[in-house]
C-alpha cells in the first residue's frame, strides 16, 4: 500500500520547537545535509521530500498540481507527527510552499524563512514547456545541466544531481505545473509570521530582486543576500545559511547574547567572538544559547543572586581565571566590594582556606583595577 504522506527525516529532541525544511525542485532532503544537523541542536527538525523525489511517493500529486496541494501535503505530514504550529524554511519550490502556508494557514506558522525563491516564477510558459519536455523525454537532459542552474561555476554536489536524474518524471512535471500557476504577490501583505528572505547573489533562477520584492511587501520582513551563492544556497554556502537561520529562528541565542554582553561587558564578548574558529563555534553558540539564553534569563533568581552563586561555584572548583571575569560581572550586577568579600569569606568555611586565599587575591586585583580598592 502506497503511503499518503511525504517522505521525511526527523532530527533533534521531540520536545524542541519544530522546524520544517522544504526542498527545491529536483532535490531531496540531502539539500539540507550541511545545515539540518546543526539546527537540530535546538529544534525538532523535519526535512521532507517532494512527491516523486527522494523517498516520497510519486502519486501524491498529478497533472495540474498547485503549490496549495504541496502545502496541504506538508500540513498532513505535520499533523501525522503531532505538530500543530511550527517554523518553516524552504528553498525555491519549498520556499513557495512556505509562503503559501504563511499566507493561507497563518495559525500554523510561527516563523518563516524563504531561501532562493519567489512569489512568482517568471510566468507560466517556461514551466509549461519544461513540464512538457520532461513528460516526453524524461529528466536526463535537465539533470545534465543542473550544475549551471544550481551552483556557481566549479561547484557541484553529485548526490543532488543524482537526485535530479532519478526523480520521477511525472511527479517532477506536476511540480512544474505548480510553479507555472504560482503567483502569491497579492497575498504577501497579509503574511504576519516574522519572515526572513535569503537570496543568492549569483542565483540565475530567482535573483535577489525576487526576494527583495517579497521583503518589501511582507510587513517587517528582513532580507539577507549571500555572496558566492547560486540557487541551492544551503548546499553551496551552508555556514552562511546556518548563521542566517539561527539568527532568525533562535530567539534564545539572540537573547542570550544580549544578556551575556550586559553581564560580562562588550569588550569581553567581543574578544571571545574574535577568537572564535570553526572548531570553537559550536561551543560559543552553546554558551550563548544555554548558559546565557536559558539560565541567566530565568527571573526566578536575580542577577545579583546568580553572581553570588557563580562566585562561590568558581572558588569551589578553583576556576580563578573565570573568577576574575565574574568578579567584574558581579560589580555590573550591583554587588559591592564588601558583598563580594563576604562571599569569599564564606567560601573559606565551605571550600577551604587555600581556595579562599587564592580567590581573595584574584578579586583584590580585579577590584583594584575596577574600583581602586586595595
Amino acid at each position: 500500500m502506497t503511503s499518503e504522506l511525504l517522505n521525511h527525516r526527523a532530527e533533534g529532541p521531540t520536545t524542541a520547537p519544530p522546524l520544517l525544511l522544504g526542498p527545491s525542485l529536483g532535490t531531496s532532503t540531502a539539500l539540507w545535509d550541511k545545515v539540518a544537523p546543526e539546527l537540530s541542536i535546538t529544534h525538532r527538525v523535519v526535512r521532507w521530500d517532494l512527491p516523486g523525489h527522494g523517498g516520497s511517493p510519486a502519486d501524491l500529486i498529478g497533472p495540474g498540481a498547485t503549490v496549495a496541494d504541496l502545502a496541504s501535503l506538508v500540513l498532513s505530514l505535520a499533523d501525522s507527527l503531532g505538530i500543530d504550529r511550527f517554523s518553516y524554511a524552504g528553498v525555491s519550490l519549498g520556499g513557495a510552499v512556505g509562503l503559501q502556508l504563511a499566507a493561507y494557514h497563518p495559525e500554523r506558522i510561527d516563523r518563516l524563512a524563504v531561501i532562493c525563491s519567489s512569489a512568482h516564477f517568471n510566468g507560466s510558459k517556461p514551466w509549461e514547456e519544461r513540464a512538457a519536455h520532461v513528460r516526453a523525454k524524461g529528466l536526463g537532459e535537465l539533470a545534465a545541466n543542473a550544475n549551471s542552474r544550481w551552483f556557481t561555476p566549479g561547484f557541484t554536489v553529485p548526490e543532488l544531481v543524482e537526485d535530479h536524474r532519478t526523480a520521477d518524471p511525472d511527479a517532477y512535471a506536476a511540480c512544474c505545473d505548480a510553479l507555472a500557476a504560482f503567483d502569491i504577490r497579492d497575498r504577501l501583505p497579509q503574511i504576519t509570521a516574522p519572515t526572513l528572505l535569503v537570496a543568492g547573489r549569483d542565483d540565475p533562477a530567482t535573483p535577489p530582486a525576487h526576494l527583495r520584492e517579497i521583503a518589501d511587501t511582507v510587513p517587517g520582513a528582513a532580507l539577507t543576500e549571500l555572496p558566492g551563492a547560486s540557487h541551492l544556497a544551503p548546499a553551496e554556502r551552508p555556514e552562511a545559511v546556518l548563521t542566517a537561520l539561527r539568527g532568525h529562528f533562535d530567539g534564545g541565542a539572540k537573547r542570550g547574547m544580549e544578556v551575556r554582553r550586559q553581564v560580562l561587558g562588550d569588550a569581553h564578548v567581543d574578544r571571545a567572538q574574535a577568537r572564535q574558529s570553526p572548531f570553537t563555534a559550536r561551543f560559543q553558540d552553546f554558551i550563548s544559547r544555554y548558559a546565557w539564553g536559558e539560565i541567566w534569563t530565568d527571573d526566578t533568581l536575580s542577577r545579583r543572586e546568580r553572581s553570588l552563586i557563580t562566585l562561590t561555584a568558581l572558588v569551589a572548583h578553583g576556576h580563578y581565571d573565570e573568577l576574575a571575569m565574574h568578579v567584574r560581572a558581579a560589580r555590573r550586577n550591583g554587588l559591592s566590594a564588601e558583598e563580594i568579600g563576604a562571599v569569599l569569606l564564606q567560601t573559606a568555611v565551605y571550600c577551604g582556606v587555600p581556595a579562599a586565599n587564592s580567590a581573595f587575591a584574584v578579586a583584590q586585583g580585579v577590584l583594584a583595577e575596577e574600583d581602586g580598592v586595595a
